[in-house]
């Protein structure tokens, strides 16, 4: 298995799952009871789990933190660098494409960054697990910014999804096969409102009644995991949503509200009738009760 971006937060997740599910299988065959586990995936019983990313520094504390792990192997590379990818996927039958330029405002001032991570290297990471030869599926990781987008960053999150679902349609029964996950910001992940409002008694608000969904970061492990057997195409999950306010006043924050700037969308979708300001509105007991678990 391959993670492109693997030292991000969703990276870093995957793989202790991985990790941390195969030594309880490994240990339950000792024990002579693997049949009774419900836990058996495919994807928990990697040998070599490959983390490809571009930063030294993170993968010399993601090696540290596993306890250097001899089932990892670290590559640094990045998804603009075809060649690369292809002699890191080599032998490697499953791809989760994680890697991205993910700053709304960061693609705002420089989308054409932006377009060659995110388009430019999801094209890469297509053409490499086809010429490896040995890949058989490549999940790839989207947000709700490319429903009907209005940032740089969804653009290049739309065209992303596009091209891995149109490559299903243009490989043979040899070449991988080609799906997406779509899923808001991840409670708690780096860069997410909720680390950065931590330690801060005021904060800056766009607006208190935007709303976002909100999603624990084993829930999207879990989806990955599902996508990798579940066959093609697009896999979006039903989540609940919380309004900006609410959250400010479960984590007892004063704010000044700063405005919405036009890269920003008062609420967010994931599809047709299941977007943020329809979705299963969180309470703010709820929301303060969630915080213990990010």
């Amino acid at each position: 298995m391959l993670i492109t971006g693997g030292t991000g937060s969703f990276g870093q997740a995957f793989v202790k799952r991985i990790l941390d599910n195969t030594d309880r299988f490994d240990k339950a065959i000792a024990d002579g009871a693997a049949e009774s586990l419900s836990y058996r995936h495919p994807a928990l019983r990697n040998d070599r789990i490959c983390i490809y990313s571009r930063d030294e520094y993170k993968q010399a504390l993601m090696r540290e933190k596993l306890g250097n792990d001899d089932r990892l192997r670290f590559f640094i590379g990045d998804v603009r660098d075809k060649e690369r990818l292809t002699r890191a996927m080599r032998g490697v039958s499953t791809v989760i494409h994680a890697a991205a330029l993910k700053r709304i405002e960061v693609g705002a001032y420089n989308p054409c960054e932006m377009v060659k991570t995110n388009v430019l290297g999801t094209m890469n990471v297509i053409e490499a697990s086809q010429d490896a030869r040995s890949v058989r599926k490549v999940v790839y990781l989207s947000s709700d910014k490319a429903w009907q987008p209005v940032s740089p960053y969804g653009h290049s999150k739309a065209l992303g999804e596009a091209l891995m679902l149109a490559a299903n349609a243009q490989v043979g029964p040899s070449d991988p096969s080609y799906a997406c996950t779509r899923y808001g910001n991840v409670a708690g992940s780096t860069g997410s409102v909720i680390p950065r409002w931590r330690g801060k008694k005021k904060v800056k608000i766009t607006d208190p009644e935007c709303t976002r969904f909100w999603m624990f970061m084993d829930e999207a492990v879990d989806l990955v995991l599902q996508t990798i057997t579940s066959g093609v195409g697009l896999a979006i999950p039903t989540l609940p949503a919380f309004r900006l306010g609410d959250l400010a006043e479960a984590m007892d924050k004063e704010y000044e509200i700063i405005g919405l700037p036009d890269h920003e969308k008062l609420h967010e979708g994931m599809a047709a009738g299941n977007t943020s300001d329809v979705a299963r509105r969180m309470t703010v007991d709820e929301i303060r009760e969630s915080l213990r678990r990010v």
